[in-house]
């Protein structure tokens, strides 16, 4: 005989699954909207913008499960990345790195509305994110193109902060958006826990 407790455990179980599977999507979604917009070899997209919100309205736990299952679902061939591409050659990308980062974004702005439930918090946490998405992609892009893709003339650690100077402004309104949208949503996704 199943109990109300079991029921309830049931359902948030199966709640958090969908929402796993629907940040998955969303991602994959974000990835292709401006497929096409490239530079630097860096594509422009909505990624960082959904792997925030995942962060801050799943929490840091279930956020960063959403990316993994993203990032699992591209490296298994389907193509949900930028210009719609997946599979394991994506793992020597010189912008993989960018999709390693998604699960640290979404954990870490996760951590800190948690820690900071405020509208500010929400906002400071997106950033965070945006900041962090930053780091560990330019690094990675970097790196890749330095040991085992084949780098442009004269590309040098400023080279690649200034290809990720273009996509800044872009990134950091969406970031304050997507704190400001997560705030005012956070309330409504926590009703159905």
């Amino acid at each position: 005989m199943t109990t109300s407790a079991t029921r309830s455990e049931n359902h948030s179980r199966t709640l958090q699954l969908v929402q796993i599977a629907m940040f998955a999507a969303l991602m994959a979604i974000g990835a292709n909207i401006s497929a096409f917009l490239v530079i630097g070899g860096v594509p422009i997209t909505l990624q960082t913008f959904f792997a925030i919100l995942a962060g801050i309205l799943l929490g840091s736990r279930l956020g960063a499960a959403a990316m993994v299952v993203y990032g699992l679902i591209g490296l298994a061939g389907l193509p949900v990345f930028a210009g719609f591409s997946g599979g394991m050659d994506t793992l020597v990308s010189p912008t993989f790195g960018f999709i390693v980062s998604f699960v640290f974004v979404a954990l870490i702005a996760g951590a800190i509305v948690q820690r900071f439930p405020s509208r500010t918090g929400f906002i400071a946490a997106a950033l965070a994110g945006t900041a962090v998405n930053y780091l560990i992609g330019t690094n990675w892009m970097y790196a890749a193109y330095k040991l085992w893709f084949s780098a442009p003339a004269g590309f040098d650690y400023k080279m690649a902060w200034a290809w990720m100077a273009v996509p800044l402004p872009k990134d950091l309104i969406l970031a304050v958006l997507a704190g400001i949208f997560g705030f005012r949503l956070k309330p409504l996704i926590q009703k159905y826990k």
